[in-house]
């Protein structure tokens, strides 16, 4: 049935939950997994030059040791029950469009993502990376609860 499954994380204890049934998942079916985690990208909202030569490398080494940890999670977790798993780390400012590009790009036929229910206005206003990825995905999307 699902051969290669997408599991985005964003470090949260919900996600890493989700990270963690897709791989349960993806053992009983025999599939690969492909963990992946989206770095935002770095804005500059001053004149002064110099701060882009110390803050664009301190954003950089930040954002790459938190999205190192994120998917070290899941290749540990993804070795201890024995299921094959490459991690893809990617910088974008709209994670549900790298999501889906990422699923593209990898195969996969699957995405299995935690939910995140933002509620009341904020929720409106905002939306949810997982209901755009819902919204706009051609695979299936199982949303973890």
């Amino acid at each position: 049935m699902f051969k290669q499954i997408l599991l985005p994380t964003d470090g949260s204890d919900l996600s890493e939950r989700a990270v963690l049934a897709g791989i349960s998942f993806a053992k009983e079916i025999g599939a690969q997994v492909v963990g992946l985690t989206v770095r935002p990208e770095f804005h500059t909202f001053t004149y002064k030059t110099e701060m882009l030569e110390d803050t664009e490398p301190e954003f950089e080494a930040a954002t790459g040791k938190q999205a190192d940890k994120y998917l070290s999670f899941v290749t540990d977790a993804a070795r201890t029950a024995g299921v094959p798993c490459t991690v893809v780390q990617v910088v974008s400012d709209d994670p549900y469009e790298a999501i889906l590009q990422t699923a593209k790009e990898r195969k996969c036929d699957l995405i299995i993502m935690a939910s995140h229910g933002r509620r009341g206005l904020k929720g409106v206003l905002l939306g949810s990376e997982t209901q755009k990825v819902l919204v706009h995905s051609d695979i299936p999307v199982l949303v973890y609860r």
